[in-house]
């Protein structure tokens, strides 16, 4: 069993910066494949970013590409989403999770360990 606890979520103005973590406890993150999901209002639940157990390889939503940065620190069983030049339309819930898959699955169906969510608002 794997927990997952966001944190570093909150209200930012357009343009500005923030710094999503999601620390992981009970057993190690180095085996599994890592993501960010977000969901906004009244919308289904989407995929933003993963990133391989080495930390090697990493994919993007088209949306957050060259904003979003996707990290982590195996030591630490932290995952890491730094996300430059905010806007409004990135205001969601965000949530990690973890997959035992390899490649980059972007489904909500393809992850088995999910975190309680941390609120990201963008004001305009």
């Amino acid at each position: 069993q794997v927990q997952l606890v966001e944190s570093g979520g909150g209200l930012v103005q357009a343009g500005g910066s923030l710094r999503l973590s999601c620390g992981a406890s009970a057993r190690t993150i180095s085996s599994y494949t890592m993501g960010w999901f977000r969901q906004a209002p009244g919308k289904e639940r989407e995929f933003v970013a993963a990133i391989s157990r080495s930390g090697g390889s990493t994919y993007y939503a088209d949306s957050v590409k060259g904003r979003f940065t996707i990290s982590r620190d195996n030591a630490k069983n932290t995952v890491y989403l730094p996300m430059n030049s905010l806007k409004p339309a990135d205001t969601a819930v965000y949530y990690c999770a973890a997959t035992g898959r390899y490649g980059f699955p972007r489904n909500r169906e393809e992850y088995d360990y999910w975190g309680q969510g941390t609120q990201v608002t963008v004001s305009s």
